[in-house]
């Protein structure tokens, strides 16, 4: 069979993508677009039997090449991964690695092209996303894990995949995203974690620490002081003293919830049964900073319970606002950064992740520079809102309906999200015309305003049950892929770029 034998049946009813066709179990593979939609087509050779089985679709010949005409489902999905293992979710190597929210399932191919474009060596997750988006968008793990799929197909992605259920809160949500197959697993005890230890005072953290669940923490009070209290530690000339105090905090604060993430973690190891998984503790989505004495307990205390980790997502000082640059004093940052990441290295060389990480253009050289190059850059609805841009230079119309929508839900949709934009600074909907749309999706409010309603905007529907704006997104964008795979690549090509020059 010749190698190019599915890229000669190609015309204008079934147009195969170039990028995708690929020989694998002795079978040529690719994807192609059609009228009805994207199709697998798979061109089997000599004694392919087992490589074909389990494929669901129609025997046709075209131009003389008899080959398999396959709908893009959860099952010919299953099959592509098997035949085709770099698209098989694995463990992350060590060193940089980048995630990459879909809020769509049709943004994989411009994360690629933003990949290649910078080169280096960035670990790609492209089936991300949390249970809270999953729900406001009404899409399940297995719809995230196959939509990255076709796209990594689509774009020729050979290079190894992780996959993130992000923000899992509940037991019941590593089972869904287990079974879907998602090997990376991000841990968000923030429900568990006191913010009022910050402010209490002696007697007040006196109270809450001796009223703490020790058979819960598995360990009782005075032996954590006793193991802890006085303990310094000199992290690569970073001085971190622990006194009564600061481990009292420490364990008011954190430590119900790193007794949920043990019990988290134990739960997600049995559902595995053995299989390799990575698994990040994220503790970012909380109201005041992780102290370097917190990371201090919370890493002692993981490693004393059995967990083990592979990234973890502190809550930095400065704020990390959805949409928009990091705001706050850098060398803040960097002061606590560096300290941060001299604890990691302490505790077994962990990546820092940094959560809300879309954007934060003016921190990335400097997470990079620090970590040593062990980070993890975790990014979300940076890429619906570059489908905003795409759909508001092919339709201005389309996209003045979805900006008046959204921000007739900013107020309520906000409520669920660290964001500070204030409608009074957007423009109001009817000046949109002739406005630069660049101009306009990088403008602060802006941004906020439509990262935090895109739930609302995806699952909108009309009196009649149609949805108001999705399907009309999501035609535009599959009819000019490559004006969205563009404004991908431009701007993901800034995330990524410091961390490989770093």
């Amino acid at each position: 069979m010749s190698s190019s034998s599915l890229i000669a049946i190609s015309d204008a009813r079934l147009s195969v993508i170039p990028s995708s066709v690929v020989t694998a179990g002795g079978a040529e593979w690719a994807l192609a677009r059609t009228p009805a939609g994207p199709y697998l087509l798979v061109a089997p050779g000599p004694g392919t039997a087992s490589t074909v089985a389990g494929l669901q679709g129609d025997r046709i010949e075209r131009h003389g090449v008899g080959i398999l005409a396959c709908p893009v489902n959860p099952g010919n999905a299953t099959v592509l991964r098997r035949e085709l293992t770099s698209l098989m979710p694995r463990t992350l190597p060590p060193g940089t690695s980048a995630g990459f929210g879909d809020r769509m399932g049709v943004a994989t191919p411009g994360h690629v092209r933003a990949l290649r474009a910078v080169g280096g060596a960035i670990a790609p997750i492209f089936s991300q996303q949390s249970i809270r988006e999953m729900t406001r968008t009404g899409r399940t793990p297995q719809a995230v894990m196959d939509d990255a799929t076709w796209g990594a197909f689509e774009a020729g992605w050979t290079g190894g995949v992780g996959a993130d259920a992000d923000h899992l809160k509940t037991p019941e949500d590593i089972d869904a995203c287990a079974a879907a197959g998602f090997s990376f697993f991000t841990i968000d005890p923030g429900a568990y974690v006191n913010d009022r230890a910050d402010s209490a005072g002696p007697q007040e953290l006196k109270a809450a620490f001796d009223a703490l669940p020790w058979a819960q923490l598995e360990y009782h009070g005075a032996s954590l002081m006793a193991r802890l209290v006085g303990k310094a530690f000199d992290f690569e000339g970073h001085h971190v003293q622990l006194d009564e105090a600061s481990i009292a905090r420490a364990a008011v604060k954190y430590g119900v919830a790193v007794a949920h993430v043990a019990a988290m973690y134990r739960h997600l190891a049995a559902v595995k049964g053995g299989q390799p998984f990575d698994l990040e503790v994220s503790v970012d989505e909380t109201e005041t900073p992780t102290s370097h004495a917190e990371h201090v307990y919370v890493a002692s205390e993981l490693q004393r319970l059995g967990v083990r980790w592979i990234s973890l997502a502190p809550r930095f000082v400065g704020r990390f606002e959805k949409g928009v640059d990091y705001i706050g004093d850098l060398r803040a940052f960097e002061a606590d950064i560096a300290v941060h990441a001299a604890i990691a290295r302490h505790f077994g060389g962990y990546k820092l992740s940094l959560h809300s990480g879309s954007d934060k253009f003016s921190i990335y050289e400097i997470a990079a520079r620090h970590t040593r190059g062990f980070v993890h850059l975790k990014t979300a609805g940076t890429s619906y809102l570059e489908a905003l841009r795409a759909v508001a230079q092919v339709s201005p119309d389309l996209f003045r309906d979805v900006y008046a929508f959204s921000r007739g839900r900013y107020l309520e949709d906000r409520a669920s999200y660290h964001v500070s934009a204030r409608l009074e600074r957007t423009p109001d909907p009817a000046a949109l015309a002739g406005m630069d749309p660049d101009r306009l999706l990088d403008q602060f409010d802006v941004r906020q305003v439509l990262h935090v309603t895109f739930g609302s905007v995806l699952t909108a529907r009309s009196a009649d049950g149609r949805p108001l704006f999705a399907d009309a997104i999501m035609s535009l964008l599959r009819a000019n892929p490559d004006v969205y795979a563009g404004c991908l690549e431009r701007h993901f090509t800034k995330h990524l770029r410091p961390f490989v020059t770093a």
